[in-house]
C-alpha cells in the first residue's frame, strides 16, 4: 500500500541524499525559500489538516501559528525524538532510514533519544550531506536564509520526551516538565516562542509543502486526513512498523499487515494506542483507526503502538506491568503523581496476590479521579485508562484474583 512517508510501502535500508533527491527530496525546501512565504507555508499546513503524531493530536498548523504570531524573537522549532514509549519504534526508523525526509521538515534543535545511536549517526550524516549540498547552514540554496541545526542527546527515560522537559534538557537542566501555562508556543526554549513536534509529525511537512494540502487530503478521511505509522510487536506473525491511511481498520492492521496473531490465538483485548490508552474488547477489532472512531469505541490512538492481549493471558498482570512502568517513570516532581502512580501499582500487586478483598476494587476509581490533572504533565493521567477499562471489561478476572491469588486462566 502506497503511503506518504514510505511511498514504496516499506523501508529496509538508509536512504542517502542522492536517493532522496531522485524522488523529489528538498523540493519542498526550495519552494518554501523561493516560491512561498511563511504565511503561505502556515496556510498549507493548516489546510492539510496535519495533526501531531506524538499522542495529543493537536493541529500542527495551529501550533505553528501560535508561535509565528508571537512578537518576541527569535522563534525556535524543536524536533522531539525523545521517543521512549514501550513498543514504539517509528521515530527511530524514520531517523535511521529516512533522515533527509525528517531533516527537510526540521529546524534548529534535533532532540534524539541517547540510546538511538544508529538514528543519531544517520541524522548527523544527513546533516553533513545537506550542508555540503547547500541545503542547510549558511545562505541555503543561495537565499538570504541561514539555519544552524544543533543535536541534543535526550535522556532515555519516558518523561524526558514530554515537550517542556525536552526544552529543559536543551537548556542543560534536568528533564523535568514545566508547569503550564505558559505553553512552549509562547514561552518555550530560553523563554522564546517554540514549536515542539515529534519526528513523524515533521516528516509529513515536506511532502505536504511539495505536493500540496489537497494531495495530502487524498489520504485518510475528511476528519482525519493523512496517514499514521503503527507499531505491531511480537504478538503477531509479522511484527513491524506499518503506515496506513487514517480510517483503515484495526483488523486490517493486525491480520493483513501483521499476518494475524501468533499461533492463531483468540484476542482477549487490545490496547490501540500504547500503555496510556484504554483496553478495547475483541469485538471492537473492526474499529476504523482514526482518532474520532477510536475515541467513540472507548479508547485513544496515542502514538500508534498496538498491544494485543490474547486469551489465556492474565489481564491483572498485564495491567500491573503498565502501572509499574508509570510508577517507575514518574519523575517525582509532582507529589500527586508520585503518590498516585505508586499507590496504583501497590494496589494492583495486592489484587494479583489475592490481598485486600473486593472493596479494594472500588478504590481504583477514587484514586484516579482524585489526582486527575494535578500534575505538570499528563503522566499523572496515564495509568487511569488501562486500569479502569480493564476493571470494566474483565472485573471477574480481578475478583477471581482477589479470591484465589491467581489468574482464572492458570
Amino acid at each position: 500500500m502506497q503511503g506518504i512517508l514510505f511511498p514504496r510501502g516499506e523501508v529496509e535500508e538508509r536512504e542517502g541524499l542522492k536517493e532522496y533527491r531522485q524522488r523529489g527530496g528538498y523540493v519542498a525546501l526550495e519552494k518554501a525559500l523561493k516560491g512561498s512565504t511563511p504565511e503561505g507555508i502556515l496556510q498549507e499546513i493548516a489546510e492539510s489538516g496535519l495533526r501531531g503524531r506524538g499522542g495529543a493530536g493537536f493541529p500542527t498548523g495551529k501550533k505553528w501559528a501560535f508561535t509565528r504570531e508571537c512578537a518576541v524573537e527569535p522563534h525556535y522549532v524543536v524536533l522531539n525524538g525523545g521517543e521512549d514509549e514501550p513498543g514504539s519504534k517509528k521515530d527511530r526508523l524514520l531517523m535511521e532510514n529516512l533522515p533527509h525526509l525528517v531533516l527537510e521538515g526540521t529546524t534548529a534543535y534535533l532532540y534524539i533519544n541517547d540510546q538511538y545511536k544508529e538514528a543519531k549517526n544517520s541524522m548527523a550524516g544527513a546533516l553533513a550531506e545537506a550542508e555540503a549540498a547547500g541545503l542547510c547552514g549558511k545562505k541555503i540554496l543561495g537565499s538570504d536564509f541561514s539555519l544552524d541545526v544543533v543535536f541534543v542527546a535526550a535522556p532515555p527515560n519516558y518523561v524526558a520526551g514530554e515537550d517542556s522537559a525536552a526544552l529543559e534538557v536543551i537548556e542543560q537542566k534536568q528533564p523535568l516538565p514545566r508547569q503550564k501555562p505558559p505553553f512552549p508556543a509562547t514561552a518555550g526554549l530560553f523563554g522564546k516562542p517554540t514549536a515542539v513536534n515529534n519526528v513523524e509529525t515533521l516528516a509529513n511537512v515536506a511532502p505536504i509543502i511539495a505536493q500540496g494540502a489537497a494531495w495530502y487530503r487524498g489520504f485518510g478521511t475528511p476528519e482525519s486526513p493523512g496517514t499514521m505509522i503503527f507499531s505491531l510487536n511480537d504478538e503477531v506473525n509479522r511484527p513491524g512498523i506499518y503506515e496506513l491511511p487514517f480510517g483503515s481498520s484495526l483488523r486490517f492492521l493486525i491480520e493483513e499487515c501483521g499476518g494475524g496473531v501468533k499461533g492463531k490465538k483468540a484476542i482477549k483485548a487490545i490496547l490501540p494506542g500504547g500503555p496510556s490508552s484504554a483496553y478495547l474488547p475483541a469485538d471492537k477489532i473492526d474499529v476504523p483507526l482514526d482518532p474520532n472512531s477510536v475515541r467513540a469505541a472507548g479508547s485513544t490512538l496515542g502514538c500508534g503502538v498496538v498491544r494485543i492481549v490474547t486469551e489465556g493471558s492474565c489481564i491483572v498482570e498485564e495491567t500491573l506491568r503498565i502501572a509499574d512502568f508509570f510508577a517507575a517513570e514518574s519523575c517525582g516532581q509532582c507529589p500527586a503523581c508520585r503518590m498516585e502512580t505508586n499507590i496504583l501499582a501497590v494496589m494492583l500487586k495486592k489484587v494479583q496476590q489475592g490481598q485486600g478483598g473486593l472493596p479494594l476494587l472500588e478504590q481504583f476509581g477514587k484514586v484516579i479521579s482524585f489526582n486527575k490533572g494535578k500534575g505538570f504533565c499528563n503522566l499523572i493521567n496515564m495509568p487511569g485508562p488501562p486500569i479502569e477499562s480493564a476493571l470494566k471489561l474483565f472485573r471477574s478476572d480481578f475478583e477471581f484474583h482477589l479470591a484465589n491469588g491467581r489468574c482464572p486462566e492458570s
